[in-house]
């Protein structure tokens, strides 16, 4: 099979579309012909070292969501056909023409979807319904602030806020804002040239919002407590802008009987893993196939434009999911 690979790591010149062994087939896999793979800010990180030369558990190949056709399934797998199309995320090995998952993490793709829509699924909308949903319990009435709101995961939070009835409130570049507004966004905020605390503060009358989902960390720290009402929720999802130095008041925490979450998805067990990819899709596969929630695609590019893919969310241009077509 093809498959994008790197000699050394680095910038995104590195990558290179090349000859990788066929996955074999696990009693509990599906083997599927990928139509298209999700990009994610982890591929970036893979490349860059982050995490060594890891092996997530089904690949040492980079990319963590597919979408494709089933073409060979293992003894142990229940529920699945050969020709059947599946979505689901991968310990690794989705930028390749051929992947294999974990049944467990499976899921058909909605009718009316295509590959490419249906690869903008998986990984941000599976995190964003952890996040929000499971461990925030954002419920209607309450607001919720979701930071990189143009971003895979901020577009899939938007939506699933909204459609529980909650207001939202998103940060995201000025040029982003009328995209948002049509996701489900009532308050936009320009983090370039807005503080996000003043205009919480100054849109909620000083109560904040009931529940922040953010991906940037230390800088963001004290002003994402400081936007939350009386018994918020704080869900921590990433750490882009670095964990060193995060200044934390302790007194906020305290007296608004705040909480403080930490998710991640990659590292966490595979029964874990099938847990959370099992609750989203009974809370909201429905919704797919109505049209009511949808994935938000930037651009569709070729395999072998690996490179140009993570340049394009490097540069923080996308609104939405980057996908690959091998």
């Amino acid at each position: 099979m093809q498959a994008i690979l790197f000699d050394d790591f680095g910038e995104a010149d590195v990558l290179h579309l090349g000859d990788a062994p066929d996955p074999d087939i696990r009693p509990c896999d599906l083997l599927v012909r990928v139509h298209a793979a999700g990009v994610n800010r982890a591929d970036i990180n893979q490349r860059r070292g982050a995490y060594g030369r890891p092996d997530f558990g089904d690949s040492t190949l980079m990319g963590l969501e597919i979408a494709g056709e089933v073409i060979g399934i293992g003894p142990e797998v229940e529920g699945y056909r050969v020709g059947d199309r599946v979505m689901g995320i991968v310990g690794g090995g989705a930028y390749a023409t051929l992947a294999r998952i974990d049944y467990r993490m499976a899921i058909p793709v909605p009718a009316g979807l295509d590959y490419v829509q249906a690869a903008a699924i998986p990984e941000v909308f599976v995190t964003a319904h952890e996040a929000l949903i499971h461990l925030a319990g954002l419920q209607q009435g309450e607001t919720a602030l979701i930071h990189a709101a143009a971003g895979g995961v901020g577009t899939a939070a938007v939506q699933l806020a909204q459609s529980v009835g909650a207001r939202v409130f998103g940060t995201a570049r000025t040029d982003r804002h009328d995209a948002l507004r049509a996701l489900g966004v009532e308050t936009c905020i320009d983090f370039d040239t807005e503080d996000f605390a003043e205009v919480v503060e100054r849109t909620t009358a000083g109560k904040g919002v009931d529940v922040v989902v953010d991906f940037i960390g230390a800088p963001y720290l004290a002003r994402n407590v400081r936007c939350l009402a009386e018994g918020g929720r704080l869900i921590q999802v990433g750490i882009m802008g670095g964990a060193a130095d995060a200044a934390l008041p302790l007194d906020r925490v305290l007296f608004r009987h705040l909480k403080i979450i930490g998710t991640v998805m990659k590292s966490r067990p595979q029964d874990v893993k099938q847990s959370m990819v099992s609750r989203f899709r009974d809370r909201w596969f429905d919704r797919f196939a109505d049209g009511s929630v949808r994935p938000v695609v930037d651009c569709a590019l070729p395999l072998a434009r690996a490179a140009d893919a993570h340049r394009r969310m490097e540069s923080g241009g996308a609104f939405g999911k980057i996908v690959l077509v091998p």
